[in-house]
């Protein structure tokens, strides 16, 4: 067995280990979500907590994990008696982000179904996890079916399993970890809710930490066991710190006034429901029990106010979770002459400091995130043909129409367009093509009922060969590649016509960001095109871009579709399962270079020619319009729509489908 890196081995990051240690005393402060970048030991300190929690006592010989002292009555292995039991170590079950609905939850055993003619249900790792640790590396990454998965069950401490002739019910409390790089895509805001608590993690600037990393992770590579030997000790420390603070965790008191900072903190910050309020009540009991007190002071509501709230105050999905400790303290200050115990003095003693742990390792690294410029209105020169001008604001995004690329597709999982897919409404069956998959367990049993007198069957079990066998086929939504195509030239740089293409452009990011689609970005202006964003999960990044995206010279249409072309050849090759809708957002104008309308009107027939999915979005406005945006959606292939269209509201029908085509 691997030897895991020794928890308080880990250099820095005292607000990630912190966080999972309140989990380690108190389970019901709801897990952790670990944001940050790469090579930042995520996995490391979770993987490393494992080892600290203290034994569990299990009934002998029960696949789930049954508690002896208070066995579960509905246990499928079960009724179990009271009794001692046997103490196993608290398992970590990792949950990988390709797994199948039957790994996650269970299923039927297929194998004694059809050998043995019984109903026998095979666990899942959501039993396997029961009173453990379910973490999930590159959470955000989950498929979506899955994420409702963990979602019922977070929310009931029960997974109920209903499928192919099986009803199960089983207890799944299990304190959830889940990591993910925002720049690969945010997470579901149901999903995101679910953590108790998030802690953003980043690589220390500071060079002598950095030595101190590399130093330690090199001796552990070199002598994993003699390492974590020297590192003993101190995680016996922990260890029994935890179990301490589990036996004083009924005794501490969270008095009104503590009790009224925490509702006046989350009603500042506007978050939705009342599980922030529940949760910071968890995490302050947790850090005064982790201190050694039975009072909870107002430091402890502080720092339970900076672990639980970040993600869940009202913000713009494609803003980093962040809290203004400005306006924090301020909050906290009003309402302090009604807390109990504010003024500790011994703030480094037993009864202070929130409770961090190992305080030796030194500040975090990290710089705050660069502002928003400010781009005024006065002073700036108006659109023209030549000048570059510089970037305007946004306008505010709305909800759009469902764009969707026809036909079925078998791509990523997602909220698009129409897909085959492992997961989803089963919609018939099929003989399996290569391994099988997903048993159509009725269209099997049919397949080999004609046959059994011919078999020989002489018992119970059914006499099943491999041509019986079939696959379930299921029909879900996907994902598909969104490209942006973006008029940034000079026709299109009025202040208030430019600021409304954006918008509506950023309205479409957040539709892409809802539906779980990889986003891409192609920007046309002046004398050529540009790749802002190759395609991405991240869509904060393409946001980003668009943002900062200035405006003016001449229209070469004809290289901006051209370089999108380029860029879905190279996508097909990386992704070939994921289809592409191409969203053109310009007024159809095309300027510079020899026969520039000809030019464009070649490069869009390729879209046609591929039979790509494509939408022009017309920008031209005023009481003369030429109508050139439509001329382009024809050649291209596509439809056009108006910006008034592409809202949801909107009077004007939009069909869902973005190309017209014969069934």
């Amino acid at each position: 067995m691997t030897t895991p890196f020794p928890f308080t081995a880990v250099v820095g990051q005292d607000d990630l280990r912190l966080a999972l240690l309140l989990n380690a005393v108190s389970p019901a402060v709801g897990g952790v979500l670990v944001r940050g970048e790469k090579g930042t030991a995520k996995s490391t300190a979770v993987r490393a907590l494992s080892a600290l929690l203290p034994e569990v006592a299990v009934v002998p010989g029960c696949r789930f994990s049954c508690d002896p002292a208070a066995p579960d009555p509905s246990c499928p292995d079960g009724p179990h008696e009271r009794g001692a039991g046997a103490a196993r170590p608290a398992r970590m079950v990792e949950l990988p982000v390709g797994a199948s609905e039957d790994r996650l939850v269970g299923a039927l055993d297929i194998e004694r179904a059809l050998a043995e003619g019984v109903k026998a249900f095979e666990p899942g790792l959501l039993a396997d996890a029961h009173r453990g640790i379910l973490y999930v590396d590159e959470v955000n990454l989950l498929h979506d079916h899955l994420v409702d998965l963990l979602l019922d069950a977070a929310a009931m401490g029960a997974s109920y399993v209903e499928r192919e002739g099986v009803s199960v019910r089983h207890a799944a409390r299990f304190l959830l970890v889940g990591t993910m790089n925002p720049e690969e895509g945010e997470l579901r805001p149901q999903l995101l809710d679910r953590f108790g608590l998030t802690v953003e993690v980043a690589a220390s600037r500071e060079p002598d930490q950095r030595v101190e990393v590399v130093r330690r992770r090199l001796a552990y590579d070199d002598d994993p066991a003699g390492f974590a030997a020297r590192w003993a000790e101190e995680e016996a420390a922990v260890r029994q710190r935890i179990v301490a603070a589990r036996e004083l965790l009924p005794q501490v008191r969270l008095g009104d006034g503590a009790l009224r900072q925490i509702a006046a903190t989350c009603a500042a910050f506007e978050v939705d429901g009342m599980r922030a309020d529940i949760v910071m009540a968890r995490t302050a009991t947790a850090l005064a029990a982790w201190a050694g007190r039975t009072d909870v002071l107002a430091e402890d509501v502080r720092q339970a106010a900076l672990l639980a709230l970040p993600h869940r105050r009202r913000r713009n999905p494609f803003d980093a979770p962040g809290l203004d400790e400005d306006k924090l303290d301020e909050t906290l200050e009003q309402f302090s002459g009604e807390s109990e115990g504010d003024d500790d003095p011994d703030p480094d003693g037993p009864g202070g400091g929130g409770g961090r742990p190992q305080p030796d390792s030194g500040p975090q690294g990290g710089g705050d995130a660069a502002a928003r410029p400010e781009t005024g209105e006065g002073g700036e020169p108006q659109a023209s043909g030549a000048r570059e001008q510089s970037a305007v604001r946004a306008a505010e995004p709305f909800r759009t129409k469902v764009l969707s690329v026809p036909g079925i597709g078998e791509g990523a999982a997602g909220r698009r367009s129409r897909a085959r897919t492992e997961h989803g409404r089963t919609t018939g069956a099929r003989r399996p093509r290569g391994a099988l998959t997903k048993l159509h367990l009725a269209a099997t049993v049919q397949a080999a009922a004609p046959h059994q007198r011919a078999r020989g069957r002489s018992g119970p079990g059914l006499v099943v060969r491999r041509d019986d066998l079939r696959q379930a086929t299921r029909e879900g939504r996907e994902g598909n590649l969104v490209l942006f195509v973006v008029d940034a030239s000079g026709s299109m740089a009025a202040r208030q016509r430019m600021s409304a293409v954006k918008g509506a452009v950023l309205s479409l990011l957040l539709d892409a960001y809802q539906r779980r689609d990889k986003v891409g970005l192609v920007t046309f202006r002046g004398s050529g095109a540009d790749v802002a964003l190759p395609p991405t999960s991240s869509v904060e990044a393409a946001a980003a871009r668009l943002e900062s995206l200035p405006t003016g010279g001449r229209t070469p249409l004809a290289a901006g579709l051209l370089k999108a072309h380029e860029v879905l050849r190279v996508e097909r090759l990386r992704d070939p399962a994921r289809r592409a809708l191409v969203v053109v957002v310009t007024d159809g104008r095309a300027t510079g270079g020899p026969e520039p309308v000809a030019l464009a009107g070649r490069a869009a027939r390729l879209f046609a020619a591929e039979q790509l999915a494509s939408v022009v979005v017309d920008c031209e406005s005023g009481p003369v319009r030429l109508g050139l945006a439509g001329q382009l959606a024809g050649e291209l292939g596509g439809t056009a729509v108006t910006l008034d269209e592409l809202r949801a509201d909107s009077i004007a029908g939009l069909v869902k489908d973005v190309q017209r085509r014969a069934a």
